[in-house]
């Protein structure tokens, strides 16, 4: 079974973006029978946004990492905020020794206001993933702020999309994944 394992770069609460990761971790735990779990950089801001040193990190950002260093899958979403990501999921990210998530296997999602912010995840969201030697799935998942009702997931051409993306990140989980992970 594969360990699941979302991120998700909001920093405000409610989030559309948490719930965007929430719903594809929990399609991705019923699809491999498998727990996931969501760090909510929301949550950690307080002591996420101080940390600097690699090697003393507090009790909170030890736990997330240790939980994303463990995943197989990655779920790593994020608010689009002027044309790019969140400065706290970077810093999240900066944080990483960047082979602790080499051949990890990463479904991209993200919200913005308008189709206009979609390309985040090719631009922003593919590369920050490649620098970590993480696999990325073809099918990324942007959703509109239209899609969502009283901050939940509200459409089904976006589950659909989170369909596609598991069934693709499947394939690479096989290529990829040690065989006892893939049952």
């Amino acid at each position: 079974m594969p360990r699941i394992v979302g991120v998700s770069g909001n920093i405000t609460a409610p989030s559309r973006t948490l719930s965007l990761v929430e719903a594809a971790v929990a399609k991705a735990s019923q699809k491999f029978h498998s727990p996931g779990e969501v760090i909510d950089i929301s949550k950690l801001a307080a002591d996420l946004g101080p940390t600097v040193s690699f090697n003393q990190f507090p009790p909170a950002l030890t736990q997330a990492y240790d939980k994303l260093h463990q995943a197989d899958i990655i779920v790593i979403g994020t608010p689009v905020y002027k044309a790019s990501y969140t400065g706290l999921l970077k810093h999240f990210f900066d944080l990483i020794d960047p082979k602790k998530l080499t051949g990890k296997v990463a479904i991209l999602v993200a919200t913005g206001g308008s189709d206009h912010h979609a390309l985040v995840l090719e631009s922003h969201l593919r590369s920050l993933a490649s620098f970590f030697g993480i696999y990325t799935i073809p099918t990324t998942i942007f959703a509109r702020d239209a899609e969502f009702t009283n901050y939940q997931l509200d459409s089904a051409v976006i589950e659909q999309r989170i369909e596609q993306a598991l069934a693709q990140a499947a394939v690479l989980i096989k290529q990829h994944l040690p065989e006892t992970l893939v049952a």
